[in-house]
């Protein structure tokens, strides 16, 4: 189970000021690409699921991870969901990003858990729902890893801080309170960024 605070960010304004501030904390920064998948008959998001091909970088050979998602919770800032995730070859993972049906020749634990478990199988068995790009700038902040995302739709561009905690109402509190000192506006996200980019809208 994947335990995050999440906060949206209203603008470019309030994300550039919190990137600002946490500047002396950088650990590093992801340029990632994320590209979604489904059976040919829903199988997966029928049953709230959500399989996911993740790159590191722009190069060829950049690190791709392969992640299923299952039965996700937003409630009052804090998302739960249960997630299975695995190194994939990236020379494999681009493949499959060309051509999904790709993904059933592929052998992984994930895929196969796909497969064995959500029915999905066979060259046609998979389709792709197309995807986004997203810069993550990571902090280490006051004990917690904060993740600060600009997440890149075609339809608009989302902010918004993550940070993964066994304490979450702990975490969101300290967060909160940080905000609130240097007067950066936020609300509890509402919906997952694969939610986001399902609707086809920015959040209200």
């Amino acid at each position: 189970m994947e335990i995050e605070v999440k906060l949206r960010l209203p603008s470019a304004a309030a994300h550039q000021t919190l990137v600002s501030l946490l500047s002396p904390y950088h650990r590093v920064t992801h340029r990632q690409h994320n590209t979604f998948f489904d059976g040919a008959a829903a199988q997966l998001s029928s049953r709230r699921a959500v399989l996911r091909l993740r790159f590191y970088g722009d190069e060829d050979d950049a690190r791709c991870v392969v992640s299923l998602k299952a039965n996700a919770v937003i409630s009052n800032g804090v998302s739960r969901v249960e997630e299975d995730e695995e190194d994939l070859d990236p020379r494999a993972g681009r493949e499959c990003v060309a051509d999904a049906r790709r993904l059933g020749g592929v052998r992984s634990r994930v895929l196969d858990r796909v497969r064995d478990e959500f029915g999905v199988s066979g060259g046609d068995g998979f389709v792709c729902l197309g995807g986004f790009k997203n810069v993550r700038g990571v902090y280490d902040w006051n004990g917690l890893v904060l993740e600060v995302d600009e997440t890149f739709y075609d339809f608009g561009t989302c902010y918004e801080i993550e940070c993964e905690s066994v304490e979450p109402e702990k975490a969101k509190e300290l967060i909160e309170g940080f905000l609130k000192e240097n007067g950066i506006a936020y609300s509890y996200s509402e919906a997952s960024k694969f939610a986001i980019f399902r609707a086809g809208k920015l959040p209200l």
